[in-house]
Formats: C-alpha cells, sequence, structure tokens
C-alpha cells in the first residue's frame, strides 16, 4: 500500500470495479452483471479484461479476494454471510468453487480520491460552459427485463 493518490487515476474498468464492490462481495461474473446493469449496458467489461484488473486491483490491496461472500448493511458494515451478493438467498452448492472479492479499506479509500477526482474535472468542465450530452434514454421491454437503449 502507498498514497492513495498513487494509484489515480484509475481506468474506467477498475473505478467501475470498485464502485461494484462497494456494496457487496460480489464473484467475477456477478461483477460483471452489476457493472452492466447499473449502467445501463454502457459499460460492458469482458471477462479478459475483468480478471487482468481484478489480478492487478489485488496487487494494489485495492480489493482482497476470498471465498465467502458478506455483504455490507447500508452502514458499510458486513452483513451475515449466508446472504449472497444481491440478496438472492443463501448460497447454493454451485457458488463454492467461485472466489469472490471484497473490497479493502484502503481500496475504498481510493474509490473515494477518485470520485473526488472526478467530480472535480467536472465542476472545471461546467465552469467553462460545458454541458454533459443527454443520455439516449432506457427502456424496458415487456417481453424482458433487460433494459434496451431507445433513440
Amino acid at each position: 500500500m502507498g498514497d492513495v493518490r498513487d494509484y489515480l487515476p484509475l481506468s474506467a474498468q477498475q473505478f467501475q470495479i470498485l464502485l461494484a464492490l462497494s456494496d457487496a462481495d460480489r464473484h467475477g461474473y456477478g461483477i460483471i452483471l452489476e457493472i452492466a446493469e447499473r449502467t445501463g449496458g454502457a459499460t460492458r467489461l469482458g471477462t479478459g479484461t475483468l480478471y487482468t484488473a481484478l489480478a492487478g486491483l489485488v496487487d494494489g490491496d485495492c480489493i482482497e479476494d476470498t471465498d465467502a461472500p458478506a455483504v455490507r448493511s447500508e452502514t458499510g458494515r458486513r452483513g451475515p454471510r449466508e446472504a449472497r451478493p444481491g440478496g438472492r438467498g443463501p448460497r447454493s452448492n454451485n457458488d463454492a468453487r467461485r472466489r469472490y472479492y471484497r473490497l479493502t479499506p484502503f481500496g475504498r479509500a481510493v474509490l473515494e480520491a477518485e470520485t473526488s477526482r472526478l467530480d472535480a474535472l467536472v465542476k472545471q468542465a461546467r465552469r467553462k460552459g460545458v454541458t454533459p450530452i443527454g443520455r439516449p434514454a432506457l427502456e424496458i421491454s415487456s417481453t424482458s427485463s433487460t433494459p434496451s437503449r431507445t433513440k
């Protein structure tokens, strides 16, 4: 570990991974799904990109791997280990082979520092009169619970 500023700027993928782990421990595929869902499909990580980024974040002590997930409460404290990430009930036997990842306190500090850095950039842009371009609306199909983009 070191100074959190030594880890900045994070790549977009690193930021999204740390953000996905900020409220629950997740396995690799769970991280991919959480990011895709939270961003409305605008950010999709492939497995190669994900696992390369995860290895770097583990090496940097931003996250740790574990075989036992823990869900954090709204206060940020870890909840019961019998709960699966995303609140989907007890772990099944199929989950025993999955490696879960957990945000470390140092990783949270890095995430918060990067969030502050990005916030400062947005404020500078707005002071210069730059406004964000509106994103296309998301529409949920009646036959699917998957969001789709509308123009």
